[in-house]
């Protein structure tokens, strides 16, 4: 399978009578937005803000993050915005530089904070982006998941109506990937260690949700599939877990790992498969899955594997027991995890271990406390600071500014690596 990524790079977003792209400006139509997200029952409101680099703004609870993609002959975000047909191929327009970002009244209690300026934006990647900020209402009576299903669509809605109203003939850049059978990537670099990626996904049920294909994927035994299909829009998120751990839909779309292992492939590794791995909250499930993952690592003939995690708590055990079977059958693993290590960064770090976890990537204490200025403008509701995660009763100063958590900070310590922090022995 081939996939042709043609990006777009967007320096400024502004209000006009239509949306298309011009000089990398995106001008977006604001009434077809609202018509668009108003069309769903559940929802009572909506107010449709820009939100650019260093602006003194601050977008909280944030929901979701979503990078506008598009496909030229094809849905994007298959069985979730448009009919479930194969993706990974083809060509695929995607607004770089920007993105959708969903807020309002509070879904879930774990979600997080983007300033646009100020201390904040060292520890997220979504302050760097030009950002169109859906803050939604829902109707009364419409229940907690309810709320998420409709603030999800919206977000995803959005993001693929923009970029679908912005394919053109011009582009700023290309990128080609290639993904081959099997039988061909087990014949070319054989000097090569072969590398699997174990792609591990929230299933919980509890607003704690991926949807790959439209479905979730607590539905899933673990899955071998296509990295380009993470690219296309196959995988979303349907999220309300740690903001900082949390996998936005952007990052899906991004997969930092998938990208990195494909520009190390053919030089430093064989990049192999990607197994799809729902995380899940019964002990027994979490015991198959690991025996499911660990046998078609080995049935692939890889030499090592590379986890990431998402969440925290009991989804570590997740990336424990399949490290442990790994390891056991002599394939080398790493592990990717943030650490919640207490404010003083001297509470035990992980909730779980094995002693063959013994390559582990940290991407920082999710605890450590951080102080942020007041902003002119609050985007959202102010009102869910002290029932998010990093937030809690006393995080607002007498100054206006406040106290927070690693964790609040949407994207802070992600656990696929698209993030700034990080640790190291001392």
């Amino acid at each position: 399978m081939e996939l042709e990524i043609r990006k777009k790079n967007i320096r400024n977003i502004s209000f006009g009578d239509s949306t298309f792209v011009r000089a990398q400006e995106l001008v977006i139509n604001r009434d077809e937005i609202r018509k668009l997200v108003l069309n769903d029952e559940r929802i009572k409101d909506l107010i449709i803000d820009i939100a650019r680099p260093g602006d003194s703004i601050r977008i909280i609870p944030v929901k979701d993050v979503i990078e506008p993609r598009a496909k030229l002959n094809a849905d994007y975000f298959p069985g979730i915005d448009g009919s479930i047909e194969e993706v990974g191929n083809g060509i695929t327009y995607a607004l770089k530089g920007c993105a959708i970002v969903t807020t309002g009244p509070i879904v879930g209690f774990q979600e997080g904070i983007i300033d646009m300026s100020g201390p904040l934006t060292e520890y997220t990647p979504f302050s760097k982006l030009n950002n169109i900020v859906l803050s939604i209402k829902k109707k009364e009576g419409v229940t907690p998941h309810e709320h998420e299903e409709a603030v999800r669509l919206s977000g995803i809605k959005v993001a693929h109506f923009i970029a679908k109203q912005c394919i053109s003939d011009e582009y700023d850049e290309a990128e080609f990937y290639k993904w081959d059978d099997l039988r061909t990537k087990l014949d070319e670099y054989k000097e090569l260690p072969r590398i699997v990626y174990i792609y591990q996904c929230m299933s919980q049920g509890l607003l704690h949700d991926t949807y790959f294909y439209g479905k979730h994927t607590k539905l899933l035994a673990p899955t071998l599939i296509n990295p380009l299909e993470v690219f296309d829009g196959a995988i979303i998120s349907g999220n309300c877990v740690s903001a900082g751990s949390k996998t936005t839909t952007y990052h899906h779309q991004n997969n930092a790992i998938i990208n990195e292992c494909f520009k190390r492939h053919g030089k430093e590794i064989n990049f192999i498969g990607v197994i799809l791995n729902p995380m899940t909250i019964a002990l027994d499930d979490k015991i198959r899955n690991s025996i499911l993952t660990s046998r078609i690592v080995e049935m692939l003939g890889a030499d090592g594997a590379i986890q990431s995690q998402e969440g925290f708590g009991n989804p570590t055990t997740d990336l424990m027991m399949i490290c442990k079977r790994l390891e056991n059958k002599g394939i080398k693993t790493v592990l990717i995890s943030n650490e919640d290590a207490g404010s003083d960064g001297k509470s035990e770090s992980l909730p779980d271990g094995v002693v063959e976890a013994n390559a582990i990537v940290s991407t920082g204490n999710s605890n450590a406390t951080i102080r942020i200025p007041q902003m002119d403008r609050v985007l959202g509701d102010m009102n869910a600071l002290e029932h998010i995660t990093g937030g809690f009763v006393g995080s607002r100063q007498d100054d206006g500014s406040l106290i927070i958590e690693v964790h609040g900070i949407l994207g802070s310590h992600n656990l696929q690596g698209y993030s700034y922090l990080s640790a190291v022995t001392i």
